[in-house]
């Protein structure tokens, strides 16, 4: 087939970003993590934040606590990435977190590091504000906005569930194993072709760090995607 781009969201689709931010502001306050609600809306106003001091919050997650670091993982997502490029998919992360003035080296790092670390592939890294400016095939996405402005565009998204997207229509996915059908739905109903797994010898999610050298970075040998 030609080449077929996924673009995927990272924060609340490849990361567990509420649980991240949850974390940093509990240790910033000094506070158990439990005692900060849930996650039910897109700038935690549950918590009784307004837009300045969620930003404030998050500059501090980010820089001191180094939240792009130490993000757990979405349980499936590394795993269900690999086997999309496996499949012939090209995978292309655009995430918008440069929007922390003088900290984007330490986001731009942090965020390789974490991608390499939880064994993430792809083709491209973009950091865009704007996600109508980068163009895929289909893409996989959290936040409303997001959504709305690549739908209106005439893009193929996808939902990643999560409480403060509750009222975006279909179509939704819970899971990455749903996230994985969907997109290969989308590439054969376009009448492409999907490639049969390459027969490699290790697993899928621990394919690139077997492959990176002890310094870090991919080596020039690392196969398929990075």
């Amino acid at each position: 087939m030609g080449e077929y781009i996924l673009g995927v969201d990272l924060d609340g689709v490849c990361g567990d970003h509420a649980t991240a931010f949850r974390n940093a502001v509990a240790a910033d306050r000094g506070i158990d993590p439990a005692e900060l609600p849930a996650q039910q809306t897109w700038n935690f106003t549950e918590w009784g934040l307004d837009r300045a001091a969620f930003e404030v919050l998050h500059r501090r997650a980010v820089m001191e606590h180094r939240m792009f670091r130490s993000m757990p993982v979405i349980p499936g997502c590394a795993d269900a990435l690999w086997r999309l490029s496996d499949a012939g998919i090209s995978i292309r992360i655009i995430t918008h977190r440069l929007y922390t003035n003088w900290g984007h080296s330490v986001a731009v790092t942090d965020t390789v590091d974490w991608l390499d670390a939880n064994a993430i592939p792809y083709r491209d890294l973009c950091f865009m504000g704007d996600k109508t400016d980068v163009a895929a095939n289909a893409y996989v996405d959290d936040a409303p906005h997001n959504i709305d402005a690549l739908r209106a565009a005439g893009a193929e998204v996808l939902v990643f569930d999560q409480p403060y997207n509750s009222e975006v229509t279909g179509p939704r996915a819970l899971s990455w194993f749903e996230v994985e059908h969907w997109v290969l739905d989308q590439v054969t109903r376009d009448g492409n072709a999907v490639q049969a797994p390459i027969g490699f010898a290790d697993s899928a999610i621990g394919r690139l760090p077997n492959h990176l050298p002890q310094t870090g970075g991919p080596s020039p040998e690392s196969m398929g995607e990075h």
